[in-house]
């Protein structure tokens, strides 16, 4: 047997023992790393999983499994909604491209939840993140269009549809410079800003959620997911949202101190601060403080540790030799 099968199999049995999806999201993102063929594997077999103990509820939309692999039978259309593509898959949700005909003619996105992922903790934490987004407004967060539930009883809801790619991607394919970077890193920090205006804590900032598309040859960034958002000062949601004990929520790589410590304290707006550090680490340098293949090898105990107690190499020590002196030099242009 591989070393692939075996830890296909391990990440797997682990997974299934979690239930809330935010959780099992970060612990994927940990084991799996950038192995995308891996995690869609995991994703997979815990989807038929998920489906095969409500099969008899989910109708048209159930996923089945065959000896070709994961086949999903979807409905045509939810909604004033026609699907056309998958564009995406997280730990309760999947997102698709789709059509509105009426009374506008669009593409949207459309994000619903996956069968079987009906839970109370799923339905609440969905509720959440479309509250969270109808409340803001600004052009560096995706907006909400419209919501409903399925004829299955599957909530969705539909957002802009934003076609781009994720930060560090754009910036790296686009060759952008340092003082472009930075421009394009101010925006992003403008929308993270309004959300915290709104009263809303993003809790998993990282270059995936952050989606840069081009209008008029002008590059804009979008911040979305907000699937583990928390609200300061009032609620997302009627449902009970229950964070388990010891439960960690967000991406390690890009966690702050206070979300990996776990404690009693609830994080506030500066744990998105933190996060939005690690961006600017990895536009500047390559890499983020803590190195991912680092992080993914180590127990969750002992990555909780890195996190929270050490200091990493300081993004100067980072920066290869040329870019210091082009940074050196654009800023004594600018002083002067």
């Amino acid at each position: 047997m591989t070393t692939r099968s075996i830890s296909l199999k391990d990440i797997f049995a682990d997974a299934l023992e979690m239930e809330a999806p935010e959780q099992r999201c970060a612990y994927l993102d940990a084991a799996c790393g950038g192995d995308w063929a891996l995690r869609a594997e995991i994703e997979s077999l815990l989807t038929a999983h998920a489906a095969a103990d409500h099969f008899l509820y989910c109708d048209k939309s159930v996923a089945v499994r065959s000896g070709a692999g994961l086949v999903r039978l979807l409905d045509d259309t939810i909604g004033l909604y026609k699907l056309r593509e998958q564009i995406g898959e997280g730990g309760m949700g999947i997102v698709y491209v789709a059509e509105q005909a009426e009374p506008i003619r669009r593409k949207v996105a459309l994000k619903v939840i996956k069968p079987g992922m009906d839970s109370r903790e799923v339905l609440a934490r969905f509720e959440a993140e479309k509250q969270a987004l109808a409340l803001m407004d600004h052009p560096h967060v995706a907006r909400v269009i419209d919501a409903g539930t399925t004829q299955q009883g599957r909530p969705y809801f539909v957002m802009e549809l934003v076609r781009g790619f994720p930060l560090i991607e754009y910036c790296d394919e686009a060759r952008l410079d340092t003082r472009a970077r930075l421009e394009l890193f101010l925006k992003v920090c403008q929308g993270v800003q309004h959300a915290h205006v709104k009263g809303i804590i993003h809790r998993d900032l990282k270059p995936s959620n952050v989606m840069v598309t081009v209008n008029d040859g002008v590059p804009v960034p979008k911040v979305i997911d907000f699937g583990v958002a928390k609200a300061l000062h009032q609620k997302l949601t009627d449902h009970t949202i229950y964070t388990q004990h010891r439960q960690m929520i967000g991406t390690p790589a890009y966690m702050s101190p206070e979300q990996a410590d776990m404690s009693s304290v609830d994080v506030d707006t500066r744990s998105d601060v933190y996060s939005l550090g690690v961006l600017l680490y990895e536009l500047l340098t390559g890499t983020t403080p803590f190195d991912k293949e680092t992080l993914r090898s180590k127990s969750i105990d002992e990555m909780r540790r890195i996190i929270r107690e050490q200091d990493p190499p300081r993004p100067s020590h980072r920066m290869p030799p040329r870019s210091r002196r082009s940074n050196n030099n654009a800023a004594s242009t600018h002083a002067s």
